[in-house]
């Protein structure tokens, strides 16, 4: 058993690892702001494709929340990130901070179906929960997501189970508490994702915490901060 176990955790650092690496090769080379006769990277993708009828119902909740929902929600390329990082390294638990209406929880969704996981996700704006709850439902998850209404820096204090993601897209000065809170519970080869991590928007606090600790490992591309937590 101590052998499986070991061949697991070797097996899911290296997966973890080629992600990282995607990620870093295939965000870092996309221009900001391409200019007349470049393209982004971004360009060379296609849409997603529904594997059968439960994705295309997804990608129909999905589409509708980006036409007709105005909250901001993570881009698409960012949601299709989250889905194959946590099901790619075969995720069980995953925590969210920040909901808004649910467009990113989604993505993340796609993954535990798979997985068995289950995703724990907060949000203090009553409107966007009650959004978020119903396009939960829409896209068939509401057994695999957990939505938890109210003071994230307060509530998260609850979780006491090992974390193998754990997603930041709140208040940004805040990022550094959460840090604090929940980087004692994420597992050895879990993995931190922050978005909007930018000269502009990254706090200071947060940056020195994830680049400085030798526990840590950090990429900074196109505004999101991976960090993984080191075996």
């Amino acid at each position: 058993m101590k052998n499986a176990a070991r061949t697991t955790i070797i097996v899911t650092t290296v997966i973890v690892g080629i992600s990282a690496i995607l990620f870093s090769n295939a965000l870092g080379q996309r221009p900001s702001r391409p200019g007349a006769g470049q393209q982004s990277d971004s360009q060379l993708e296609k849409p997603p494709i529904a594997k059968d009828a439960n994705e295309k119902r997804i990608f129909g909740v999905l589409e509708n929340i980006l036409k007709s929902q105005r909250y901001r929600n993570v881009p698409p390329q960012d949601g299709r990130f989250l889905r194959i990082t946590a099901e790619s390294m075969n995720a069980k638990n995953v925590i969210e901070i920040g909901t808004s209406t649910g467009y990113s929880g989604i993505w993340f969704g796609m993954a535990l179906q798979k997985t068995g996981g289950k995703l724990t996700t907060y949000e203090i704006d009553a409107q966007r929960a009650a959004t978020a709850r119903a396009n939960f439902k829409k896209a068939g998850m509401a057994d695999i997501i957990t939505l938890v209404e109210g003071d994230a820096h307060e509530e998260v204090k609850k979780l006491k189970s090992p974390i193998d993601i754990l997603f930041l897209d709140a208040d940004k000065e805040g990022y550094i508490d959460y840090l604090n809170k929940l980087l004692p519970l994420v597992r050895p080869g879990g993995l931190v994702i922050a978005h909007n991590i930018n000269p502009r928007m990254a706090d200071p606090k947060y940056m020195e915490a994830i680049t400085t600790n030798p526990n840590l490992e950090t990429i900074v591309r196109s505004g999101v901060g991976l960090t993984l937590k080191k075996q």
